[in-house]
């Protein structure tokens, strides 16, 4: 029997076996796939908004208070768009806004077309 051949043979099948172990990767560990609770936000009844619903012939009107200050009113008109009134600084009087996004929007009209 030859000694140096059957050593390499036995060298060579435990580095491919060293080799398999290696390769092999640990198991994935196991992720809960439902997302913890919402942290208690019912906390203050003062901070949450009172809605007041006014139902009319042609437009509903919603009003909306926080720590009793009329924050805006939302007016949905019978077959057209919503839009909102925000009070100005005095209260007196109200602005109209078609979104509550705060940003600006420039008009963009066709002037010409080709």
């Amino acid at each position: 029997m030859n000694v140096p051949r059957l050593a390499s043979t036995l060298l060579a099948s435990l580095m491919v076996a060293a080799a398999v172990a290696c390769a092999q990767t640990p198991p994935a560990p196991k992720v809960d796939p439902t997302p913890p609770p919402p942290p208690d936000l019912s906390g203050d009844p003062e901070v949450e908004p009172q809605v007041t619903i006014i139902r009319r012939e042609d437009q509903v009107v919603e009003e909306v208070r926080i720590r009793g200050e009329l924050r805006y009113i939302r007016v949905t008109p019978r077959g057209g768009r919503p839009y909102f009134l925000f009070p100005d600084q005095n209260g007196n009087t109200y602005i109209r806004r078609d979104s509550l996004d705060p940003t600006l929007k420039v008009p963009m009209w066709v002037l010409f077309s080709f």
